[in-house]
């Protein structure tokens, strides 16, 4: 999957810009690309306790209902532009987006799931995760590429570790990922209350995290190994994160 001269540059955020903040800096970055501010963009960061709604979801009539279950759980309730249903993170998942500028974005848009879904189960793999690409039977937000985990006494047991969504615009493309690393019982909650409000089905066992899998896994090693799977995508380049941010010589 190696792109001929494919250079991106990565930024690790330390420090949450703030829920909302966080959600609308991707589009902002996009923004950069197709304008051809900026090249080529990995962001990644940890997230504050979020549910991302979709569109379909703020429709319903048990949406304030949901959004007063995400508030009294900890969790700030955003509607997120991508489509798809309800997804939660918090600060032990780790939020991929990729940006880059295309001249003709929409050509290659499903293939980028596939692809992505690989790359990203690949990195989960190289730290000893069984994971594959593929919905599972009742999980959250499902999705055809989403990435999923075996227990390994367990094989049966499966459970949904990586969600991925896509926004294509005219000049360029965002592809956001989120993988739950750590912590999954907090987001097994708030999802059931948030699913249960909505009057939506789905089944709890399939939320989980990678280190319910393998408990000696955390958010660090899961970053790395994304990175250094993305090395099989183009060359990295670090960046640093504040020099992204309006006013950066302030910071």
């Amino acid at each position: 999957m190696h792109a001929a001269d494919k250079v991106l540059t990565a930024y690790r955020q330390r420090e949450s810009l703030g829920a909302a903040e966080d959600l609308d800096f991707a589009l902002e970055l996009l923004k950069r690309v197709r304008s051809g501010d900026l090249g080529p963009t990995l962001r990644l960061y940890r997230p504050r306790p979020t549910v991302a709604f979709g569109q379909r979801d703020a429709n319903l009539p048990g949406f304030p209902a949901a959004e007063d279950a995400c508030r009294s759980l900890g969790f700030e309730p955003l509607v997120r532009k991508a489509g798809g249903r309800a997804a939660a993170y918090h600060e032990g998942t780790l939020v991929i987006d990729h940006v880059e500028p295309h001249p003709d974005a929409i050509v290659r848009a499903k293939a980028r799931f596939s692809e992505f879904g690989e790359l990203l189960a690949g990195a989960l793999r190289s730290v000893g995760v069984h994971a594959s690409v593929g919905e599972i039977p009742g999980e959250y937000c499902p999705g055809e590429f989403s990435v999923h985990g075996e227990d390994p006494e367990f094989p049966a047991h499966r459970v949904k570790l990586i969600g991925t969504a896509q926004r294509v615009v005219s000049g360029g493309w965002l592809f956001s990922s989120v993988i739950v690393v750590e912590n999954s019982a907090p987001i097994r909650e708030v999802l059931t209350a948030s699913y249960a409000a909505l009057g939506l089905d789905w089944d709890p066992a399939t939320a989980g995290a990678a280190n319910d899998l393998l408990p000696y896994l955390d958010v660090q090693t899961v970053e790395d190994a994304v990175i250094d799977a993305y090395r099989g995508y183009g060359d990295i380049i670090d960046g640093d994160f504040r020099t992204l941010l309006p006013h950066a010589t302030e910071v």
